[in-house]
């Protein structure tokens, strides 16, 4: 009986803590879209014959436990995306499982991987400010610690920052948007962190980051080490090289106003010789580039109709002409009168009927016995 009791109470318990769990995460339906408004929500819209909805089942009743034990304020919920159709269409839901912060009237994609961690870690940076402030020196470098690549913008109210923080709350499903004053920069490198400054003498320029170098190999002609700083006028593809490799902040003001004051040397541009050597330059780079990576095969595409061109310029230059001679009687022809045309040609008839009378007699000769030889 006291086994009975204790197996009772260890099923009454079991079926607390999973209620518990389960009441983490919420089952939503066709009223949702009214009542989410004033919360942020992550949403797993799902199929029940979707293996892969399976298996994130488990791991989104963790997640669940993990914001909610936190405080976070995100609210967790799953939804059936084929029962309620319409709903998840509205959202745009296109396949399953579709991962989904709801953030206002803001809907952002979760594409990374179905994990606790990276789920709660999506969850808590996009639910806060789309940027965040730094300020002090000490916080500027824990978040360079913690983060591979950060976003800073430093400076007062301007346009800039304006465009900065709607750009900010677009991409803030990738990585962290922050912002400081200059006293809370500490010295960094370009290569550690991305830094978008305002300054009145920069209002002009307009800053990126670029995902290799080829682009600009091709537009220098040339190899840039990475990373590098280069100043680019689209308007007539004129570039700026700074003389040195760029560390510090001063030496990135001192680049710009160079350019700015026009003592920086200037390359490039889009005249008619700068276009030729470009396009020799790409047709060279995407030859070696064929050549490096699959030496047969540039033979191949390079040797081949190269030997073709070769063999037929030299069938044309040894081919001899059978035409010549009749050409020459032609013009020959041409100056003679028809008198002149008619000795010719009995000229040449008799010389046909002389020929074979001659023939036969070399023959007659070569059947001549040796004694018939001497005697004559």
């Amino acid at each position: 009986m006291a086994e009975v009791k204790a197996s009772l109470l260890c099923a009454v318990v079991a079926a607390c803590l999973s209620s518990a769990v389960l009441a983490f995460v919420e089952d939503l339906d066709d009223t949702f879209k009214d009542t989410r408004v004033n919360d942020i929500w992550l949403v797993d819209f799902y199929a029940p014959w979707c293996g892969y909805c399976k298996k994130l089942e488990p791991v989104w009743q963790e997640v669940g436990a993990e914001l909610k034990r936190s405080g976070s304020p995100v609210r967790v919920g799953k939804m059936d995306a084929t029962a309620y159709s319409g709903m998840a269409s509205e959202f745009g839901v296109r396949g399953y499982p579709t991962i989904k912060l709801l953030k206002g009237d803001l809907a952002y994609n979760y594409k990374g991987p179905r994990t606790k961690d990276d789920i709660v870690e999506f969850a808590n940076r996009v639910a806060g400010p789309a940027v965040r402030a730094l300020p002090s020196k000490q916080m500027f470098e824990h978040m360079m610690k913690r983060h591979d690549v950060l976003f800073v913008y430093v400076g007062g109210v301007s346009p800039l920052k304006e465009k900065y923080n709607d750009v900010a709350s677009e991409l803030i499903v990738y990585t962290y948007f922050f912002s400081a004053s200059e006293e809370s920069l500490p010295e960094v490198t370009l290569s550690i962190c991305l830094i978008f400054l305002y300054f009145e003498i920069i209002i002009d320029f307009q800053f990126g980051h670029m995902d290799g170098n080829d682009y600009i190999n091709s537009l220098i002609m040339g190899e840039v080490t990475v990373p590098s700083v280069i100043i680019l006028n689209t308007s007539n593809e004129q570039y700026f090289l700074p003389r040195e490799p760029i560390e510090t902040m001063e030496q990135l003001v001192q680049f710009i106003n160079s350019v700015l004051n026009g003592s920086a040397q200037a390359y490039g541009g889009d005249g008619f010789i700068q276009r030729l050597k470009r396009v020799a330059f790409d047709a060279k780079s995407t030859v070696m580039s064929v050549f490096r990576s699959s030496p047969l095969l540039g033979c191949f595409l390079f040797g081949l109709p190269l030997g073709v061109i070769s063999l037929m310029c030299y069938g044309i230059c040894t081919a001899e002409s059978d035409d010549g001679s009749y050409d020459i009687d032609a013009l020959k022809r041409e100056g003679m009168t028809d008198e002149e045309e008619e000795e010719d040609e009995d000229r040449q008839h008799s010389a046909e009927l002389e020929g074979p009378e001659e023939e036969n007699e070399e023959e007659d000769v070569a059947e001549k016995d040796p004694e018939e030889k001497k005697t004559d």
